[in-house]
């Protein structure tokens, strides 16, 4: 009898305290589209990006000459210069491949360079999410956008706009877009802000 009651007495207060806690949810990919800065970092990104690539590609041309000039004159050879040649090509293969890794590998230079470029970026977000959340007192905020997946949302629990207001990012003209008659999309599908 009385782990009865201490059961029903337990599973009240934790019904009261999930009662108690405020959740919401904000589209990080909509607003980091929106800034400026953001834009700016990936603009960088993209610059790197290309610039590296570019130059594997330009290993990889020599690596495809020297394969195309051994088989030209392979019949030509002795066996210890096709040694030497086919070594040499392993080796512009293997140096290709380890520069591709130390530039597009896990913790690689594009990684490095993300990370350096989109830290001040996140963590101005960081901070605004934390003022929102502080304001709103909200326990839980979740990314819509990230591999979290949400399979229903109430629009009344996103704070996207709240985190963009504190940001200092116009939420108007996305606004102004929804509410001209050219545009042709569902009522139901326009996000509101919570009260």
């Amino acid at each position: 009898m009385k782990k009865i009651i201490f059961l029903v007495a337990l599973s009240s207060v934790l019904a009261l305290q999930a009662q108690a806690q405020k959740f919401g949810y904000v589209d990080m990919e909509y607003i980091t589209s929106k800034m400026p800065e953001y834009q700016k970092a990936e603009a960088e990104m993209n610059q790197f990006s290309e610039k590296w690539a570019k130059e594997i590609q330009e290993k990889y041309a020599e690596i495809d000459r020297l394969q195309r000039a051994y088989m030209a004159e392979e019949v030509l050879l002795t066996e210890e210069l096709k040694r030497k040649r086919q070594n040499e090509i392993k080796e512009k293969e293997l140096e290709a491949r380890e520069y591709n890794n130390k530039v597009f590998g896990m913790d690689g230079m594009m990684f490095q360079k993300k990370k350096e470029l989109m830290k001040p970026v996140m963590e101005r977000v960081q901070r605004a999410v934390e003022k929102v959340c502080a304001q709103r007192r909200l326990e839980f905020l979740f990314d819509k956008s990230s591999d979290f997946v949400m399979v229903y949302t109430n629009p009344r629990h996103d704070y996207t706009d709240y985190i963009m207001e504190e940001l200092g990012i116009d939420t108007k003209p996305a606004a102004a877009a929804a509410a001209t008659p050219s545009n042709t999309t569902n009522p139901n599908s326009i996000t509101k802000k919570p009260k």
